[in-house]
């Protein structure tokens, strides 16, 4: 069974930094088409924060300049590096792959920024 691994999340004062990290648990197809960090704060609706597909790299607005996602060399682990940290960004933060034709997501990792 296929798992998303993620680790990272923690509690942070604003103007800190965060790296979050998620690996494949088991690679039964080599076919990563696409990895991403989605995340949803308490009453709000999941929202995409970054994603990976090919060379190409997307990032919502908000977090533009102060967040970028890589992959790993092995292409089964993605990283979000999260500077200059705001209160707003405090909320639980997926992984989302897509393999073959499958979508998996992690189990969420908590994200805090507070004084």
């Amino acid at each position: 069974q296929v798992q998303l691994v993620e680790s990272g999340g923690g509690l942070v004062q604003p103007g800190e930094s965060l790296t979050l990290s998620c690996e494949i648990s088991k690679i039964v197809s080599t076919n990563v088409s696409y990895m991403g960090w989605y995340r949803q704060a308490p009453a709000k609706e999941r929202e995409l924060v970054a994603a990976s597909v090919g060379s190409e790299r997307e990032y919502a607005d908000d977090v533009k300049g102060r967040f970028t996602i890589s992959r790993g060399n092995t292409r089964n682990t993605v990283y979000l590096q999260m500077n200059y940290l705001k209160p707003e960004d405090t909320a639980v933060y997926f992984c989302n792959a897509i393999i073959g034709f499958e979508e998996f997501w992690g189990q969420g990792t908590q994200v805090t920024v507070s004084s």
